[in-house]
């Protein structure tokens, strides 16, 4: 894996960001392309990124009281 200067640390490929939120890959792409539902991104090119910020407040929207509250937010 390519070392990340300081500029770039903040910002993971989709396949870091999957590794990083414990997702598969596919399960971004799928948000990203069809759904709009995943967390947000940076399109540079065909290279898509994530801010480890956006990550963190993405995982903190789903966030949920009971499974009931939960249901139907990811599938």
């Amino acid at each position: 894996m390519k070392t990340l200067n300081d500029s770039e640390a903040n910002y993971l490929n989709v396949s870091q960001a999957a590794e990083y939120l414990g997702l598969s890959t596919s399960f971004l792409n799928k948000r990203r392309r069809a759904h709009g539902a995943g967390p947000s991104f940076i399109k540079v090119g065909k290279r898509v990124l994530y801010d480890c910020a956006d990550l963190e407040l993405w995982m903190h929207s789903l966030r949920a009281a009971s499974t009931t509250e939960a249901a139907g937010v990811i599938s």
